[in-house]
């Protein structure tokens, strides 16, 4: 199960809630839910058959910053992207 969560502001607007609501009902097997009282996004999956872009895609199209709360899933970091090594 792959969990993540994503705070964007003003994601509580109820056209914003619709508008991601149809962004992210075209990913498949993703499901979610608004914590309108926080603006946070709760995303969920049983497996990983989408990106982190496109999650960010989807939130950047209807006009939110998408900020991903805590650390991306594995299945969902970007293997092409160079891991920082600690400076000694």
């Amino acid at each position: 199960m792959i969990e993540l969560e994503i705070y964007a502001a003003n994601v509580r607007n109820p056209d914003n809630i619709l508008a991601l609501h149809h962004e992210l009902e075209a990913i498949p097997g993703l499901r979610f839910k608004v914590d309108r009282n926080h603006d946070i996004v709760y995303l969920e999956a049983d497996m990983a058959e989408f990106t982190m872009d496109e999650i960010r895609k989807a939130f950047l199209r209807i006009g939110l910053q998408p900020r991903v709360a805590g650390q991306i899933p594995p299945p969902l970091q970007d293997a092409s992207k160079k891991k920082t090594q600690q400076l000694r």
